[in-house]
């Protein structure tokens, strides 16, 4: 039942993400919760939620260096 719950979250989070990278959005966080939901039972999604974290964090770097002109 849990496992279930989690796949079916995660699974909505992941069709937000897809929405929100053809709508303007926060696409790499519903990325992130949907691969957080599925890594609980799917060790290949830890592999790709450490690449949208390193995605993230060079993408808040990028802005920072941006902003900070």
């Amino acid at each position: 039942m849990k496992k279930l719950l989690l796949q079916i979250i995660g699974v909505l989070f992941i069709l937000l993400g897809l929405f929100f990278a053809i709508v303007p959005g926060p696409s790499l966080i519903f990325f992130m919760a949907g691969l957080l939901c599925f890594s609980f039972y799917y060790p290949k999604a830890r592999h790709y939620l450490k690449l949208c974290q390193k995605a993230l964090t060079k993408s808040c770097n990028y802005l920072d260096k941006k902003l900070a002109r």
